[in-house]
């Protein structure tokens, strides 16, 4: 019989509490909180590619037209740039060709189109140049801020913040990313939505009060902005209501048409 003394058995057992650790440690090292349930990604398609384009944050710029302003009630001759944000999964994502299915949504009776300009983001930065503010953006989509106007006028008037008149449900519908390599950058061109055929909203994006690339240098000043925003870039006048059962065909020179269906 072998006689083990207790100096051994100590060793022994510290070699294997060693061990033990040693083999529990990179498991003990990966474990962390767990999220109690998945929430899905928002993303939106790239014309041309396998990758999507995963969205971070909305941003929207209000009152970008002059004439637009001026229906709105203010003087875009004295106004800054404001910002406003919808939730990333308000997006709608509208396939080229295709007529989406868009549902009026709940608590309004004065729902508008506002066609605009998207522009997206690759990299971000704080207090941005406006001259550098270019090389930020991925490419750019055609879009619709759909807005909820009786409830954003009803908060305004009570001096209440109006999130609830622009941030719901498929209340950020977008067309397709297309690469700004592909498309150049957008400084002009003829943008324009109808509903049932007949135009509503006609304009050029040099109509806006502030370029894209003076968009990005103003926001970076009050946020540090990230790969993955979006920027809504204003809509031009005559903005108005939609009803269920209205087609609205929205255009913008050098990107494929954007529609959907009121239902």
């Amino acid at each position: 019989m072998t006689t083990i003394d207790r100096r051994t058995i100590l060793a022994s057992g510290a070699l294997v509490l060693a061990g033990t650790a040693v083999q529990g440690g990179p498991a003990e090292a990966q474990a962390g909180p767990k999220a109690m349930f998945p929430v899905a990604a928002t993303t939106i398609p790239i014309v041309g590619e396998a990758e999507v384009f995963q969205v971070r944050r909305i941003y929207c710029i209000g009152r970008n037209y002059a004439a637009h302003a001026i229906e709105r009630g203010s003087d875009p001759t004295r106004e800054p740039p404001f910002f406003f944000q919808k939730p990333t999964d308000a997006i709608q994502n509208v396939a080229v060709g295709t007529v989406a299915d868009h549902p009026y949504p709940s608590l309004t009776k004065n729902y508008h189109h506002e066609v605009e300009l998207v522009a997206v983001l690759k990299s971000g930065g704080a207090n941005i140049p406006a001259e550098k503010a270019l090389e930020h953006v991925y490419g750019y989509a055609l879009g619709l801020d759909m807005t909820r106007r009786d409830l954003q006028n009803g908060m305004a008037a009570e001096k209440k913040p109006w999130e609830i008149g622009k941030s719901f449900d498929h209340a950020a519908v977008i067309g397709p990313i297309h690469p700004a390599s592909k498309t150049g950058h957008f400084v002009n061109g003829a943008i324009s939505l109808a509903i049932n055929g007949t135009v509503k909203q006609s304009s050029d994006l040099k109509n806006m009060i502030w370029s894209v690339a003076e968009q990005i240098a103003k926001l970076s000043e009050a946020f540090e902005l990230k790969a993955g925003d979006i920027i809504y870039s204003g809509t031009p006048e005559n903005v108005g209501p939609v009803v269920k059962g209205d087609v609205l065909l929205c255009k913008l020179e050098g990107l494929p048409d954007m529609s959907i269906r009121i239902v």
